[in-house]
């Protein structure tokens, strides 16, 4: 396990867990975490055994939104850089590697930007969620632009103008999040997704998550051409070759770890 005071990094099982690691003042985005988190982030997107990245926070919370006590770039110490958090969350959404977001706890302003810029989102069933930035005065600003997309105009409009909490499974009914499970249960159903990644070929599973990015922004007739020369590129590389002969084979894909 390598550390550092404001966050943890574990690789287990192919996966990288960044752990928000602020409890005392519930994970909140000073400078020097969401720097340390960028960075584990770009460690883990050059860490070929790692095949998933999980975003997580230590108990009670997962992360409270901005530090709203120190002033910007006051937890930088010795004259290091900061990360602007926008960077951040375009780093979750352009890694390679799927992020997971696994809420253990309260998310609420900020915080929620890393729920919105993640893959897959797991989350404790009975958390609270909010967009509370309107009850000090101000708005979600940079985390609309990764939450909206989820959330759409409609429940985005509500939740952004009242500031009001939500829970796990009314996040999920919200397509903001995938699964709401146990507080007890999230780590397991985490690993769930994770052994689900892992068979999945590595290269495959790179293209798709540039896939589901890439369609959305073409018309029907960019997206049919495009996807169908993706498609032969896929078929011809080597790692569609040995996954279309494990399955004649019946045998598992050489990317299976037992």
């Amino acid at each position: 396990m390598a550390g550092t005071e404001a966050t943890r990094y574990d690789i287990k099982k192919g996966a990288a867990w960044i752990t928000l690691n602020r409890p005392e003042n519930r994970n909140a985005l000073s400078a020097i975490l969401v720097t340390e988190l960028y960075d584990h982030l770009m460690a883990s997107n050059a860490n070929d055994d790692v095949r998933s990245i999980i975003i997580t926070g230590t108990d009670p919370a997962f992360c409270a939104g901005a530090d709203l006590k120190s002033p910007p770039g006051s937890s930088i110490d010795g004259g290091g850089r900061a990360v602007p958090y926008p960077e951040v969350l375009a780093a979750i959404q352009d890694s390679p590697k799927p992020v997971i977001a696994a809420v253990n706890g309260a998310a609420f302003a900020g915080g929620l930007g890393l729920v919105g810029a993640s893959d897959i989102v797991i989350t404790a069933d009975q958390v609270q969620f909010s967009f509370s930035e309107v009850r000090i005065g101000v708005i979600p600003a940079v985390i609309s632009v990764v939450c909206l997309p989820k959330l759409g105009t409609h429940h985005g409009m509500k939740l952004f103008l009242t500031g009001e909490r939500f829970t796990g499974e009314q996040a999920v009914a919200m397509g903001f999040a995938h699964r709401a499970v146990p507080r007890a249960d999230l780590e397991a159903a985490v690993q769930e997704e994770v052994d689900m990644i892992n068979l999945g070929g590595p290269n495959a599973v790179v293209e798709c998550k540039k896939l589901v990015r890439r369609v959305p922004q073409l018309s029907r007739e960019e997206a049919f051409k495009e996807t169908a020369e993706w498609s032969g590129r896929m078929f011809r590389a080597p790692e569609g070759a040995e996954g279309m002969a494990a399955f004649r084979e019946k045998r598992k894909a050489s990317w299976i770890k037992d």
